[in-house]
């Protein structure tokens, strides 16, 4: 099921003309940049876009420009996990693992999840309930559940709980599905942003 979902919804992403998406990808950014979220986000950890997705490129550069602490993944494949490392310009991003552009590990210092104030997160599809749907690799998943297993740490010891980092999404509308199959352990998206709308999944749900 989900792979059929992913397949359908990625098609739809793929065909979005080369002028539309400009257009798309500008009316997100804007919503982006206009955020309370956004605007007072010392620190945000972006990917770095890849074919179809929405185009981080600049968005990454905005927030360099408004000196902001950015940070990107890089794929550690043996261990299967994404490490995270800040960089100070966009030239500190190189092609990576499977052509994915990454950060130049041997130049940035590395960053602990809990650094980030807001995580832009990747994905093939999402619901209004802020369920995602990834590409299937999983590492967007181990990483997120970090997120999930310190605030039970957290909890069990009786310590304030931070919704940090507060979890968007960049999507086109094409993306957005009505339903995303999901399970207990999956941690959901806070907002979503797509051109015509900001989604606040928290009051979805």
């Amino acid at each position: 099921m989900k792979k059929a979902l992913r397949e359908r919804l990625l098609k739809k992403r793929n065909h979005i003309g080369p002028q539309e998406k400009k257009e798309k990808e500008a009316a997100i950014k804007k919503r982006l940049y206009a955020s309370a979220d956004f605007k007072r986000a010392k620190s945000i950890l972006f990917y770095a876009s890849f074919r179809s997705e929405v185009d981080t490129m600049a968005c990454i550069a905005h927030a360099l420009k408004l000196n902001k602490d950015v940070v990107l993944p890089k794929v550690e494949s043996k261990k299967k996990m994404l490490r995270l490392f800040a960089i100070d310009n966009i030239s500190a991003i190189e092609t990576g693992y499977m052509g994915i552009p990454e950060p130049v590990m041997k130049k940035m210092s590395e960053r602990k999840l809990d650094d980030i104030d807001i995580m832009i997160v990747p994905g093939a599809g999402f619901d209004k309930n802020g369920n995602r749907l990834g590409y299937g690799a999983g590492y967007y998943d181990r990483l997120l559940r970090q997120k999930a297993e310190g605030r039970g740490q957290r909890a069990a010891k009786k310590i304030a709980i931070t919704p940090k980092p507060l979890l968007i999404a960049l999507a086109f509308e094409e993306q957005i599905a009505s339903k995303i199959p999901g399970e207990k352990h999956d941690v959901k998206m806070d907002r979503i942003i797509t051109e015509k709308r900001t989604i606040d999944c928290r009051k979805m749900r």
